[in-house]
């Protein structure tokens, strides 16, 4: 397994790829919503700025373009196109994921969303769905951004992940996107799901007893709607 700062890197064993992308914006968003002091509306916005450059970056060679004759004011130009008719599908984990995939749709010509609820119980640390909204089958080829803010323990994303598999997406149909992830989560990810790629905001080293991510940002749920 290979953490990269950039989207070249892969790891030569089994293609896992953990990348925090090097831009200045992603820096910025992530000091923000890293910020005790940062108000509810600011972190959410935040939040929703940081997702839209993380799937900016997460699809930059994974977007099917199809070449078309546009009509300009002075001629005829051959154009490459995002293909409308293969909807990018974004799944946001409830609800802090809702935040980070906020304005995802605003960059991509056609989307497609499909909600799943996910709660972590706080003493076990591990995950139970309580909203699916999945399709039956996911559409083959089709490319999903599984968006869960904090990848901690691991216990919700690799859970989220089986269920895009029980719908029948490939692992190389999905990347996962969040705001800042730990090794354990990482490791998990590595051992249960070799190939998958994640598009992180910032790497930090530790998880405490509790299961948060140290210095982290605290829970971005309660930070995203101030409850």
């Amino acid at each position: 397994m290979e953490i990269c700062n950039h989207d070249l890197a892969v790891n030569a064993m089994n293609g896992f790829k953990v990348v925090v992308p090097p831009h200045p914006l992603i820096s910025h968003w992530v000091s923000v919503i890293r910020d005790q002091s940062t108000p509810t509306h600011s972190f959410r916005s935040a939040m929703g700025e940081l997702g839209r450059l993380l799937a900016y970056e997460a699809t930059r060679d994974w977007l099917p373009t199809v070449p078309r004759e546009v009509q300009t004011p002075m001629g005829t130009a051959v154009v490459d196109s995002v293909d409308p008719m293969e909807p990018i599908m974004i799944v946001p984990i409830l609800r802090a994921g809702l935040a980070l995939a906020e304005l995802m749709a605003s960059i991509f010509p056609s989307t497609a969303t499909f909600h799943l609820g996910m709660a972590r119980n706080e003493t076990t640390l591990q995950p139970s769905v309580y909203l699916n909204k999945l399709p039956v089958s996911f559409p083959k080829e089709c490319n999903i951004l599984l968006v869960d803010p904090m990848l901690a323990t691991g216990g919700t994303v690799v859970a989220a992940v089986d269920l895009l598999k029980e719908r029948g997406a490939e692992i190389s149909q999905i990347r996962i996107i969040c705001a800042v992830a730990a090794p354990p989560a990482i490791k998990k990810l590595n051992e249960r799901f070799p190939g998958i790629c994640v598009y992180t905001g910032a790497m930090d080293q530790t998880v405490n007893e509790k299961g948060f991510i140290v210095p982290g940002l605290g829970d971005a749920g309660d930070r995203s709607y101030g409850t």
